[in-house]
């Protein structure tokens, strides 16, 4: 079914513009009812939609409906909240009225009807106040023939805003014109479409266009001279009435849009009301001064003739003679040979210094006002631009080495800045003073004194007791300058540091022990409020303390002492160091007395010398059992000392072994695996010599036998002593039985027989060498003459 209504706005006071609906969309709850559609079975009394809409003047709206004539009412408006409520039924089958709906496509831009446009505004407009109303229309319908407006800025800030729905033009909150700042405003504004389906996709579309605002002036500000201060000139040749040269400026102060009265005279000059020009009125010759400052007053004249608001300046006019005026320096207030400013430290290199305002001029004309600038100051920080100056020139000062200009170093700087003639022969000259104040930053990480640190500290000290305490200095001034400590490492588990004064103590239920650990090391870090920082290392040493007396392994000892002979005795110590767990021992009590020595150092016990057998010991004893008891204590060198005893049961023996092995085995009788040791190492050192010299044997033979035989030979027959003469033949045997003499002779063989037996192989393979055959026969020869010389036995 299908009901005829209308839909309406209302305001409770009169304003500019109309209010209007907010279109949602067609499946919206809210907005402007726009392709609504409901259920016939929806019960009565039931909320069905909220309209919603605004007004651009910021005004309450009232909501209301309005049916077709003879049309029953099926729906009710709340005239304040614009909820819409079923009041009803609803029956779909009763209506015979049908209505087809053709769906729009977002295929229309929006249109502006007043753009572009030209607008005037005056300067003294309210701020929040509306100036214009952009009208725009998109022939579409639904969202998309819905327009919202918007201005394009670029990023840069703006003065003016617009309602996006309304197309109100305002001047921001809080924003004024200002002609004196800028006389035009250049507004883009930007028409957008709610979007909408075109050719199946979804659509926005949007339109732009350029209002340009003319801010018209009002009379607020009164007249300033721009581009002071002013100076004019005269030559001491000049004539009455002639014209003062001076900037041109001087002849366009600013002012809104009355025109302006000049006037000033002193009886030296006067100034043109209507131009502003200044006339001299005297002979300069006559003149007793040189400078002359002339007060301008510039007012501004009202339609009717009327002076009104009006300002002042000072003309600074310099009679010029022949080169008879040194170059000058001039501030922001005039001449001036002191200029001071505040700045950070380090600025970048290359950066010009802006809180100088210095010019420089020479009132003479020509070469005579031709002149160096230079500056003379600490170090290369600073330099100065131009460096060549014709009359007059702004004075910039560029940073050189900005590394140097540091606030640690130099709270502030002083410059000379020399301004000196070129081409004249008096080569007048100027100075005028820098002075810099450089602020503080944050260029600088704390710094210890010292790397590292070392602490000591006796064990057993109670918790938070001090260890070191640890100094770092950060040159920087105020915050930046503060140190916060802190400590971290392996070692640093049993301390803690205050973070503002360095201090570094022991933990509340830390128990340093120089016999569990004495060395702790750990770093300590120093930061400033920006988190720059510094490490230096701690080591601290636990200082042992005598806090544990000497020990005996046990209180009685039994000991067998050989005469000539030692008996030893060892007590522990568990302190960490000496002097404390150094031991000296000495003999308390022994029955009889003189009959034992100690050694302090080693606890070694042994007999008087005068004690050098058993038969004087049982003099002494005057019995069989030769048994004493000896009391000996241990007592460490620490301070305090303390001591133990302990009772060494002593039995004296002699035995037949003499020497320190005696010694060795009546001492180890108790100890079976030191004498196995030690015959285990007397064998191993057997079977090391016995190697070693089997070796050397081995290499003395293989040497000898490298000798070639001829060689051996010949060493042979050529030595001059003879062998040994030959042993005695030996007896005659027992003749045989049934034998008689001379039935056979016996021969004792010969060394020459025996040679002569034996006969040179010769090599199959090459022949006898002559040489050799030389050397042999030469040997026999040799054993023929040995033999004749002791003569043969034939028997």
């Amino acid at each position: 079914m299908a009901w005829g209504k209308s839909l309406g706005l209302s305001l409770l006071a009169q304003a500019d513009y109309a209010p209007f609906f907010y279109d949602n969309g067609p499946y919206s709850s809210n907005g402007n009812l726009a392709l609504f559609s409901l259920t016939e079975d929806t019960p009565v009394g039931t909320e069905i939609y909220a309209l919603n809409g605004t007004d651009p003047e910021g005004q309450e709206v009232r909501y209301g409906l309005s049916f077709e004539p003879g049309a029953k009412e099926y729906f009710r408006v709340e005239p304040k909240s614009g909820n819409i409520t079923l009041v009803e039924q609803l029956d779909r089958e009763v209506t015979e009225k049908v209505t087809v709906f053709v769906m729009d496509a977002n295929d229309e831009r929006p249109v502006f009807k007043n753009l572009p446009s030209f607008l005037d505004v005056p300067e003294n407009s309210e701020c929040g106040s509306s100036i214009y109303k952009v009208l725009a229309v998109d022939r579409d319908t639904g969202s998309g023939g819905s327009i919202t407006f918007y201005l394009q800025t670029n990023g840069q800030s703006s003065k003016f805003a617009i309602d996006r729905h309304s197309g109100v033009l305002r001047i921001k909150p809080g924003e004024m014109l200002d002609y004196e700042r800028s006389t035009t405003h250049f507004i883009t504004v930007v028409a957008k479409d709610g979007g909408g389906n075109y050719n199946g996709k979804e659509q926005v579309m949007s339109s732009s266009a350029t209002l340009t605002i003319n801010v018209i002036d009002t009379q607020d500000t009164p007249p300033s001279f721009v581009g002071t201060p002013y100076f004019g000139y005269v030559y001491e040749v000049s004539v009455p009435y002639s014209i003062v040269p001076t900037p041109y400026d001087m002849f366009l102060p600013y002012c809104d849009i009355s025109p302006l009265s000049y006037a000033g005279t002193d009886g030296v000059f006067s100034i043109n009301k209507t131009s502003g020009v200044i006339s001299l009125l005297t002979y300069p010759i006559y003149l007793k001064r040189e400078i002359f400052n002339m007060k301008v007053k510039a007012s501004e004249v009202s339609p009717e003739g009327n002076l009104m608001d009006y300002g002042f300046t000072t003309v600074v006019i310099r009679v010029v003679d022949l080169n008879n005026h040194p170059p000058t320096f001039y501030g922001e207030n005039g001449p001036q040979n002191m200029f001071e400013m505040t700045m950070y430290e380090h600025p970048p290199e290359g950066e010009i210094i802006r809180g100088l305002k210095i010019t420089v001029n020479d009132s003479d004309q020509g070469s005579n006002a031709k002149f160096n600038l230079r500056l003379v100051g600490p170090g290369r920080m600073l330099r100065v631009v131009p460096q060549t100056v014709l009359n007059e020139a702004q004075v910039t000062i560029l940073v050189e080495d900005s590394a140097a200009m540091d606030y640690e170093k130099f709270h502030f700087l002083t410059f000379k800045l020399l301004a000196v003639e070129m081409d004249t022969p008096e080569r007048f000259s100027a100075t005028a003073d820098i002075v810099i104040h450089l602020l503080d930053t944050n260029d600088n990480a704390p710094k210890f004194s010292s790397v590292y640190y070392i602490a000591r500290i006796p064990e057993n000290s109670p918790g938070n007791s001090n260890v070191v305490s640890v100094t770092a200095t950060d040159p920087d001034s105020g915050f930046w300058g503060e140190v916060k400590y802190s400590i971290y490492g392996s070692g640093a588990d049993l301390f803690l540091i205050h973070s503002a004064s360095g201090i570094i103590y022991t933990q509340p239920w830390a128990s340093l022990d120089a016999e569990v650990k004495s060395k702790y090391n750990f770093y300590v870090k120093a930061e400033d409020a920006e988190g720059k920082y510094s490490l230096a290392e701690v080591f601290v040493t636990v200082l042992d303390l005598n806090d544990h007396p000497p020990e005996f392994n046990e209180n009685f000892l039994e000991k067998t002492m050989i005469i000539g002979a030692l008996v030893k005795i060892e007590a522990q110590d568990d302190d960490a160091e000496g002097p404390n767990n150094v031991i000296e021992y000495s003999i308390m009590k022994t029955d009889p007395e003189n009959i034992f020595d100690i050694n302090a150092d080693t606890g070694e016990i042994k007999l008087k010398s005068y004690i050098k057998s058993m038969d004087i010991v049982q003099n002494i004893t005057k019995q069989n059992d030769c048994t004493w008891s000896v009391v000996v204590q241990a007592q460490d060198r620490g301070s305090p000392s303390f001591s133990t005893t302990t009772v060494v049961k002593i039995d004296i023996t002699e035995t037949q072994l003499r020497g320190p092995w005696a010694s060795f085995f009546v001492q180890s009788r108790d100890k079976p695996l030191h004498i196995l040791g030690m015959i285990a190492g007397v064998i191993s050192l057997m079977v090391v010599v016995t190697v070693f010299i089997s070796t050397i044997m081995f290499m003395r033979n293989k040497k000898s036998n490298r000798i070639l035989p001829h060689r051996r030979i010949r060493s042979m027959v050529s030595g001059r002593h003879w062998p040994p003469p030959p042993p005695n033949a030996p007896a005659l045997p027992p003749l045989l039985p049934g034998g008689r003499p001379g039935d056979r002779q016996w021969v004792v063989p010969t060394v020459l027989g025996t040679v002569a037996q034996i006969k040179p192989k010769r090599n199959r393979n090459r022949p006898v060498d002559s040489v050799n055959a030389a050397l042999v026969s030469e040997l026999k020869m040799r054993l023929d003459q040995r033999s004749s010389y002791y003569g043969l036995v034939n028997l």
